[in-house]
This record gives C-alpha cells, sequence and structure tokens, in this order.
C-alpha cells in the first residue's frame, strides 16, 4: 500500500502487488507467477499483505516503548498470487497478462505473521485487513508516480 506521496519504489521490484500495478500501467508487459501447484485453494502462494499506516503505526509504538524487541507484523490472514492479481485488476480496471512459471526454489506455500506479541505487548492491532484497500492505496500512489519517486 501507500499514503499520499509516499509508496514503495524499488528500482529492482520483486514484491507483487508493485509488479502487478506496473503491468497495469503498461510499464510492464506481464507478471510472473511462480509455481501454480502448491497446496493452496487456488495453487498458488499465499501471503500476509500489511497495509502502509498499520506498519508505519507499530513502529511508532515500538518506539514510544523503548524497547529493544523484535515483532512480526501482519493480518493474520493471508491472500494468494491469483488473489492479488484479481484483487489489482478489479481496482485498476485494466487488464492484467500473466505468465505462468515453475516454482522458485525455497518459496513456501504460505507466510503469514502472528502478531500476536506486539498485540499483547503493545496493544498492536491492525486497522485495515482488506487486501482492496492496500491495492487502492498502492493503486493511486504508482498512478501518481509511474515512474517511481524520480517522477
Amino acid at each position: 500500500g501507500a499514503t499520499g506521496n509516499f509508496g514503495e519504489d524499488h528500482r529492482l521490484e520483486t514484491h507483487l502487488i508493485p509488479n502487478v500495478l506496473k503491468v497495469a500501467l503498461g510499464e510492464k508487459p506481464h507478471v510472473e507467477i511462480y509455481g501454480t501447484d502448491y497446496e493452496t485453494p487456488d495453487g498458488t502462494c499465499i501471503r500476509d499483505y500489511i497495509y502502509i499506516l498499520d506498519l508505519a503505526r507499530a513502529h511508532i509504538l515500538a518506539l514510544e516503548a523503548a524497547k529493544s524487541e523484535v515483532y512480526n507484523l501482519g493480518t493474520g490472514g493471508g491472500s494468494s498470487v491469483r488473489e492479488v492479481i484479481a484483487a489489482c485488476r478489479k481496482i485498476a480496471g485494466r487488464n492484467i497478462d500473466t505468465v505462468e512459471k515453475p516454482r522458485r526454489s525455497g518459496d513456501p506455500s504460505r507466510l503469514i505473521a502472528s502478531s500476536e506479541k506486539i498485540k499483547n505487548e503493545l496493544g498492536w492491532r491492525p486497522q485495515f485487513q482488506s487486501l482492496d484497500a492496500i491495492i487502492e492505496s498502492a493503486w493511486k500512489w504508482h498512478q501518481k508516480f509511474p515512474h517511481g519517486y524520480g517522477d
């Protein structure tokens, strides 16, 4: 996700949502789906996506607590690669071509964070658990800055 003028901008982008949105913007011809034979409902990897404002709020709480701790941050739920692509298509209102590729070595079928420690110690809970909210904010940012901060 993104907020206002702040968003995700990597020169060699590896994250799914920005790569899918680059296809929606016409910056890339397609998005690759690495593995369609995982033991998940649609055969693609599942990941736990977190909204940027929830992430920022957790960091602020941790800094204010002045504790030297490590916390996992996530919603406790997940979305598959195909679900992310479908949500991006819906929100962007554009076709997003995909190319299926073999699994990447070491990719687990599911990565879902447990945020119980930070919930118990600092009272943090994600406020935005909707994949659509994450993608809507990222889509707005990528439309405003299609080439990243260089725009």
